[in-house]
């Protein structure tokens, strides 16, 4: 199916989840997680009017990136990343979704020369040790210690909810992430505004809508999976 086509149908999920919320669709920024499909299939989502990609790893936004030559891109690195490739994608991404940990943000900050890149510190909010990401309690002391860092402004909260049929579950992680989010927010601290709530994939992005999702990040049902066949 064509990259128009599922767009049209997430389009009315999202509207129809922000409904029942009471929420704009215009609240909710689309990402087109593009880490299993080609170069050409990316170029189709851009052509198909979504202007926010996402790789989950530096050398598939390195690779797109040189392919998709449109300033109206805006970039999203959205996996872990180790602090000897911090080197290669500052400069190449414009946010950066899974700030987890010092020693990364300290990186980030000293390779960064100029300007601020936006990032969501990632939440492990299901407590699997599969995921990455900061626990609750860490959370506020986490944000304290980022104050040091001028080049990063942490722009929101990051999290994965698991892979399972529990919509109740995933509801509750997703809220649970929200509330966090406002905790911080709440703070009124310039370097950390703490606005955005980064959740919701293929399988879960309407749950995070209602519970106030404002970055979504679609693989699968957008831009399909070309592993498949």
């Amino acid at each position: 199916m064509r990259v128009a086509e599922n767009l049209s149908h997430i389009r009315s999920v999202i509207e129809n989840a922000c409904e029942r919320s009471g929420r704009s669709p215009s609240d909710v920024t689309l990402i087109a997680v593009t880490k299993y499909v080609s170069n050409e299939r990316a170029q189709e989502a851009v052509e198909s009017g979504i202007f926010h990609l996402a790789e989950n790893r530096k050398e598939g936004l390195l690779e797109k990136r040189a392919f998709i030559k449109d300033k109206r891109v805006t970039w999203h690195l959205i996996g872990t990343l180790q602090t000897r490739k911090v080197k290669d994608v500052v400069g190449k991404m414009d946010y950066f979704h899974a700030l987890d940990r010092l020693k990364l943000a300290n990186e980030l900050n000293k390779r960064i020369k100029k300007g601020t890149l936006n990032c969501f510190v990632e939440m492990n909010i299901s407590g699997e040790e599969s995921k990455h990401g900061i626990s609750e309690d860490q959370l506020v002391p986490f944000i304290d210690a980022l104050a040091e860092f001028e080049h990063l402004r942490i722009v929101g909260l990051m999290t994965m909810a698991p892979n399972t049929e529990d919509r109740d579950l995933i509801r509750s992680i997703f809220r649970r992430l929200r509330v966090l989010r406002d905790k911080i927010r709440d703070l009124h601290l310039d370097y950390a505004p703490c606005t955005e709530l980064s959740m919701g994939m293929s399988h879960d992005y309407e749950l995070a809508v209602e519970e106030g999702a404002t970055y979504i990040r679609i693989g699968t049902s957008l831009v399909g999976d070309e592993r498949k066949g």
